[in-house]
């Protein structure tokens, strides 16, 4: 078959087939990320352009993420009460709204206070973006669905951050209005485009308890996986914290750490799609399993790197493979854990654990790398991937199938007062 019929038919295989309303999420999920200057950019501002101490700097970091981490809960249970689309809409001109003022304070408190509502407000997008991926596409088009939106994330993130640096020299102000302008577009986008995806709530007999966010908290199966995220995401912190300090201490300059650590985005926009078909037919057990042990020991790696900015660079090759396998995998199994009228909260307890792993992760990274050295810090992440790979190993495939593989079946062979009180199917 010739390489241009082969690509052809790659593109159709892995794009194909999606709905139309799917595509519009997208292309709002692409803009909003090619306009994400502020965050990439936001300890550089304070620290350059107003001259606050590098301390404050992790203060207002501190904050945003606590922001984030708190607006996971809310704006999960919002996206079950309210609607998906009016939650997605208030998210995102809460943060057009909070970034524009950003641009604009001055003062301490005020600036930390601020950023503390542009964190909760940007955070508060996920739940909804991911329940209304699940309402629209099928369980078996799911793991490409989110493969294709964690595409989009990333080549809009590389593609802001490379133009970030240019837009910083006409001054930061700048970058604070185009990031508002562009997240209000976005909100036009979904009002114009997207319509409310919020399947109707089944009826609940009088003897039975409410789905609550308590409910989430007790699904000992779902609770184990974002356990598990958690582990892993706070090995996957480092990435942007303490691996710019170790190469920094190893006398590796900031724009070779720049150039490793842009591998991570290149990569991930040349391989997710290619890989997105072949991720889909195996084992979803055995995908997260692989990406857990990828992601702990490519981090491990980096004990054996010593000044080589060239073995640094392949050690993020190695974790940003885990990565690729494990988002769309992960984000597939979450959807079909989540019961129908429950996602938005399923979603937002399992957005808290990548919330609370930018919050604590490079504060317990920092102290270890500090006081006890790099080695022990990469080996300490290579032990946490390899609990996480036995997690998955010992909860096998808590959907019974494989990764794009519809549980459908299962759903509906399950007691309705299971679903109801958030259970996960038979099986799992």
């Amino acid at each position: 078959m010739p390489v241009t019929a082969r690509f052809r038919r790659m593109i159709q295989e892995t794009a194909g087939g999606l709905p139309r309303r799917f595509w519009w999420l997208w292309f709002s999920t692409l803009v909003n990320r090619l306009g994400a200057f502020v965050v990439t950019f936001l300890a550089l501002y304070l620290t350059s352009s107003r001259g606050y101490s590098a301390g404050y700097a992790g203060l207002v970091a501190a904050l945003f993420g606590l922001g984030a981490a708190l607006s996971s809960i809310v704006a999960g249970v919002l996206t079950d009460r309210i609607g998906r689309r009016p939650t997605l809409l208030a998210a995102q001109l809460g943060t057009a709204l909070s970034t524009a003022v950003l641009g604009f304070m001055d003062g301490q408190v005020a600036i930390a206070a601020v950023a503390f509502l542009v964190g909760f407000c940007n955070n508060a997008s996920r739940p909804a973006v991911s329940a209304i991926i699940a309402d629209i596409v099928p369980a078996a088009d799911r793991v490409r669905a989110y493969s294709l939106n964690f595409w989009a994330i990333n080549l809009g993130f590389g593609l802001s951050s490379a133009l970030a640096g240019l837009i910083a020299t006409h001054g930061y102000l700048t970058l604070f209005l185009l990031d508002a302008v562009t997240t209000a577009l976005c909100a036009v986008v979904i009002f114009i485009r997207i319509p409310e995806t919020k399947p109707d709530a089944p009826a609940v007999k009088a003897d039975e308890p409410a789905v609550g966010i308590g409910t989430v908290f007790r699904d000992s199966r779902f609770m184990a996986v974002v356990g598990l995220t958690l582990l892993l995401a706070l090995v996957m912190q480092q990435g942007s914290t303490t691996l710019a300090v170790d190469m920094g201490l190893k006398g590796i300059t900031s724009t070779e750490y720049g150039l490793v650590i842009g591998l991570n985005g290149l990569l991930i926009v040349l391989l997710q799609i290619p890989l997105t078909r072949w991720v889909e037919r195996r084992s979803r057990s055995a995908m997260l399993t692989a990406a857990a042990l990828f992601i702990g020991w490519g981090f491990g790696l980096a004990a054996l790197a010593g000044s080589s900015a060239w073995f640094y660079a392949f050690t993020v090759a190695v974790w940003t493979i885990g990565e690729i396998l494990y988002t769309p995998t992960l984000m597939g199994l979450i959807a079909e854990l989540s019961p129908t009228h429950a996602r938005g909260r399923y979603q937002g307890v399992y957005s808290l654990s990548w919330s609370l792993a930018s919050f604590l992760g490079p504060a317990a990274g920092g102290v270890l790398l500090e006081r006890a050295g790099g080695g022990v810090l990469w080996v300490a992440c290579g032990v946490c991937g390899t609990v996480a790979a036995a997690g998955y190993l010992l909860l096998g495939n808590p959907t019974g199938g494989r990764a794009g593989e519809d549980v459908a079946v299962a759903v509906a062979t399950t007691p309705i007062a299971e679903v109801e009180t958030g259970k996960a199917p038979a099986g799992a």
